[in-house]
């Protein structure tokens, strides 16, 4: 920390969770060992993410994986794939390329991070109204709207994985496969738990994007996609440096398939997506980390964070409760009733103040709610957050 305190540099503690906004979590050590060790090393790129591939695919169940610098850059990477493939002129064109640039996509699954598919050059066609969502009525999208948004331009089919999503994967997938396309899912935020990193690939998706920097533990600038090798093929394609001569150019097959190809592709439309040799390390190494530790040990772990915050806290205990689900599904949290949207947006600001500063979730203070998360908190930092509410309660 001397570097970065010496440069002015705040260091916060983030009650918030994983967001980017405010630097994601902490590694463990075995993920920070091996970021290390990558950085002292040199690696032909190509051949690392090929050996990245083959680990994803063994978690995963894919025929194939592929690192980037986070799950935006996947699905950007995703993206132009569908709208690609294998075609090295239709690369060289993107984001401008006229053929096949349309992707389907369910009106209520719009959201901020879906500009990754347009920064790669797509048109989003939006189907169905969400009436269930603005309190309309109870419908969604459903798969005749999707089929009926199907034309020659279409590339793919996207799907935003959430609770509740509709039309399900499956139903998206059926569809899908009627017609030649590829099926493309935002996955980042959904682990816990463990057994997405394979459920969507089992239900027919083509391609998955996952966050490395989240609860899988890995380095913030990190994410990695996952499924069809001709897909993963055509992102590595478009991600990866290409400046060399093409006589001497020897990619790994078991990535790339020279054969396949009419030429050598120009450096593509995800080259700013670059994932370094440390990212690669330490994304894999959260991987394996995260499949061995198991739901149910994390859980654990998390609960005991938050029993740390609780322990250190007495004033607000009438009002906070431990969230969790009792299988391990979800991440648990503590929610602190303050009893008004004015006390909550309060407690938020003091908590801002505290040195360091303190940051929390407050999406829910309209109903005078504030929640603390256990991703990206130490015990440590858990019990100063508890000794901090405590300090911040007289007057509210």
């Amino acid at each position: 920390m001397s570097l970065l305190s010496d440069l002015g540099a705040r260091r916060i503690i983030n009650a918030r969770g994983t967001v980017t906004r405010l630097s994601g979590g902490m590694m463990q050590p075995e993920v920070i060992a091996a970021m290390t060790e990558a950085s002292r090393l040199c690696f032909d790129m190509a051949e690392l993410q090929a050996a990245a591939s083959a680990e994803i695919a063994r978690v995963t169940g894919a025929e194939a994986g592929y690192i980037a610098s986070g799950a935006s850059a996947c699905l950007m990477l995703g993206a132009a794939a569908t709208m690609t493939g294998l075609d090295a002129a239709a690369m060289a064109r993107l984001p401008q390329d006229g053929r096949r640039r349309e992707i389907i996509i369910v009106r209520s699954q719009r959201n901020a991070y879906d500009h990754a598919l347009r920064a790669a050059g797509a048109n989003l066609v939006e189907v169905g109204l969400p009436d269930r969502h603005a309190g309309a009525g109870v419908r969604d999208a459903q798969g005749w709207q999707i089929e009926s948004a199907i034309t020659e331009r279409t590339a793919a089919i996207f799907h935003v994985a959430a609770e509740g999503a509709e039309p399900s994967l499956p139903e998206v997938v059926a569809i899908a496969r009627r017609h030649g396309l590829p099926v493309l899912v935002d996955a980042a935020a959904q682990l816990p738990p463990q057994a997405n990193l394979r459920r969507f690939i089992e239900e027919g998706a083509d391609l998955v994007a996952f966050s490395g920097g989240k609860v899988l533990g890995g380095p913030q600038a990190s994410g990695f996609l996952c499924g069809k090798r001709d897909l993963i093929m055509a992102a590595a394609l478009q991600h990866l440096d290409l400046d060399q001569y093409i006589d001497t150019w020897t990619p790994p097959a078991t990535l790339i398939d020279r054969r396949r190809l009419v030429g050598m592709p120009v450096t593509g439309i995800g080259r700013p997506c670059k994932a370094g040799k440390e990212e690669i390390a330490g994304l894999l190494a959260a991987l394996q980390l995260f499949v061995r530790e198991g739901d149910g040990v994390r859980h654990a772990r998390w609960l005991a964070t938050l029993a740390a915050v609780r322990e250190a806290n007495t004033n607000w205990r009438a009002g906070m409760c431990i969230q969790h689900a009792a299988d391990s599904s979800r991440v648990p949290h503590i929610s602190i009733d303050t009893g008004s949207p004015e006390a909550a947006r309060e407690l938020t600001r003091r908590l801002l103040s505290h040195s360091p500063a303190i940051h929390v979730d407050d999406s829910e203070r309209h109903h005078g709610r504030i929640i603390l998360s256990p991703l990206a908190l130490d015990v440590e930092d858990a019990a100063i957050v508890g000794r901090a509410l405590d300090a911040a309660k007289p007057g509210l």
